[in-house]
């Protein structure tokens, strides 16, 4: 059977993260992908001009449509945006008990738009963290979430450690904020911690780089590898990503979801 996975995000009018790359990954992965929408955003490479949330009514609909036929095997979720929607994503996880969630807490766009809510953060971590499998905030994410500034490697473990201690999920620290020619992700999953280094790909072209990432570990999820062979897998898939991206538009440019297709 084809492994099935399920996005929980919001759309990109321009084509490169959200609920598109989510899709487009699914597609590459060679995973049957299916998408719960909860806003739409009228966005491009440049600015995010708005932002419509979607009734909950409807987004309980979309979720009660699939899992009512088709089920699934893992889930992720992106930009969700509000305090309404993680609650009711929440509840709907825990009625269909959906397993292998990711969750990319989505706070700030890279062009500096605010993504969530601000009053959300909260109910991101003590609802929707707390039924993950894994979460991947990145260092500006990790900041906010565990309170503390990161600089290091090292701090990076005290804040996974601190986000696992307020969730009990898995958690992924993501380095592309940080400096260096090294760029290194720190997972910590209650017990031991690990680290995936990578060199760091000089490139404008990294719009959607996390919904990629997160979508790509929930797909080896579901294909019935454990947590450390999804990250590392979806690492190498991410860094070929980049590594043949290309300029779309004016601002932050696309990855290259299809690259490893033959």
């Amino acid at each position: 059977m084809v492994p099935r996975v399920m996005t929980v995000a919001s759309t990109d009018s321009g084509g490169g993260a959200g609920v598109m790359a989510d899709l487009k990954t699914f597609t590459a992965m060679k995973v049957f992908g299916t998408a719960v929408i909860v806003s739409l955003t009228a966005q491009n490479s440049v600015t995010v001009k708005s932002i419509y949330e979607l009734p909950v009514s409807f987004i309980n609909d979309q979720f009660d449509a699939i899992m009512d036929d088709i089920g699934t095997d893992s889930a992720k979720t992106g930009m969700l945006y509000s305090e309404e929607i993680i609650s009711a994503v929440t509840e709907k996880f825990q009625q269909y008990n959906v397993t292998n969630i990711v969750v990319d807490p989505v706070m700030i766009s890279k062009t500096n738009a605010r993504l969530l809510k601000e009053d959300a953060v909260s109910s991101m971590v003590n609802k929707l963290m707390k039924i993950a499998t894994l979460v991947t905030p990145n260092i500006p994410e990790s900041e906010v979430i565990s309170s503390i500034k990161i600089h290091s490697i090292g701090d990076a473990r005290i804040a996974a450690k601190r986000i696992y201690e307020m969730t009990g999920a898995s958690v992924l620290v993501k380095g592309g904020h940080s400096h260096g020619d090294i760029s290194t992700d720190i997972l910590y999953d209650g017990s031991e911690y690990s680290e995936f280094p990578g060199a760091r790909i000089d490139t404008r072209n990294t719009h959607g780089t996390g919904d990629t990432l997160s979508a790509s570990i929930a797909s080896y999820l579901a294909s019935g590898m454990n947590l450390q062979q999804a990250i590392s897998l979806a690492r190498k898939y991410i860094e070929g990503a980049i590594k043949n991206s290309f300029p779309m538009g004016k601002g932050y440019g696309s990855l290259s979801h299809f690259w490893a297709i033959k």
